[in-house]
């Protein structure tokens, strides 16, 4: 009896330890920027959080940052990010090739005309829709991948349910609005926060229009601060930290849409913004790559650059630990 007393004492003890030392743990954001393949040196940084031992408590990510970063989220581990990004051929992916079509120079079928399996001319008039005009690529390839790796979390009501809660940014193409999106089917998230408007179809969603989540807020810090987040490590993809602009042709002329924003780039104010609110910024130094860099040689040399970048802010990551 007394041995069970003291069992039941000690074990309320380390629950109250436990809980109080939960309590008084500073949480952790983690923002993952978009960049296209530039997005491989984000793998390399989480490589060094994760030696580190260094587990974000919240990610939230725009573009190929939310692919990252919703994929991470879900518990997949850096090895397993590495070895998807030197594995995928992410030109046949983001391009919709069909693999049954890549031998054959041209070809029509439904309504779309391929070559090497490429689609390079759109449906007839009679099927386009307007949505469909507004893309030449449907996501088909890349939004099975990510279906596939999502599966497990198929009809979750909130990414708040992921082994570690994660925020994904889409805009509203047609209310020029930044979207934070939190629940609904994962891969359908990271889809629309890809979707560079003219190259991706946009994701219907809600009576939205999606895209690319990076056109208002390539760097969400002010994101994963309102998860939560009391500390943030901010991975910015971006080499160019431009200045910010106040002339808008909405305002001057009357003129909106993608052209104002291509003026006026509302978002480099907030960049500038979010930049400055990380307490720990890591920006690798990816200059000579594009967001088409997919080659196998550009993809491993950029995980080195994200793991170098990281490593160079070992003094500030250790204090995490």
């Amino acid at each position: 009896m007394l041995r069970t007393i003291i069992i039941i004492i000690l074990t309320t003890l380390s629950s109250m330890m436990l809980a109080s030392d939960t309590a008084d743990h500073p949480k952790i954001g983690l923002v993952l920027g978009g960049g296209g393949a530039k997005g491989a040196a984000e793998v390399g940084v989480l490589k060094v959080l994760e030696e580190k031992g260094i587990r974000p408590d919240y990610i939230a990510g725009t573009s190929i940052g939310a692919i990252v970063g919703g994929l991470y989220a879900c518990g997949y581990s850096a090895a397993d990010l590495d070895t998807l990004f030197r594995t995928q051929e992410w030109l046949s992916l983001i391009g919709d090739r069909k693999r049954d079509l890549r031998n054959s120079v041209l070809t029509e079928r439904d309504g779309v005309v391929y070559i090497f399996g490429f689609p390079v001319r759109g449906h007839t008039k009679k099927t386009e829709t307007k949505e469909s005009a507004l893309g030449i690529l449907g996501g088909t390839n890349i939004t099975f991948l990510l279906d596939s790796l999502t599966k497990k979390y198929d009809g979750i009501s909130s990414f708040d349910s992921l082994p570690i809660p994660f925020r994904c940014v889409a805009v509203d193409l047609m209310g020029q609005k930044e979207v934070i999106m939190d629940s609904c089917e994962l891969e359908l998230a990271m889809r629309a926060s890809i979707s560079i408007p003219g190259a991706f179809k946009p994701v219907k969603w809600k009576g939205k229009l999606l895209v690319d989540g990076g056109m208002l807020n390539n760097l969400p810090v002010d994101v994963v601060r309102a998860m939560g987040a009391d500390i943030v490590i901010a991975v910015d993809l971006e080499q160019t930290q431009h200045e910010e602009r106040d002339f808008s042709l909405k305002e001057t002329f009357g003129i909106g849409g993608i052209l104002d924003w291509a003026v006026s780039r509302p978002d480099w104010k907030k960049n500038k913004a979010n930049r400055e609110d990380a307490d720990i910024y890591i920006n690798p130094q990816l200059a000579e790559y594009g967001v088409s860099s997919f080659g196998k040689e550009s993809i491993s040399t950029m995980i080195e650059r994200g793991e170098k970048a990281a490593r160079a802010a070992s003094e500030q990551l250790d204090r995490l630990r």
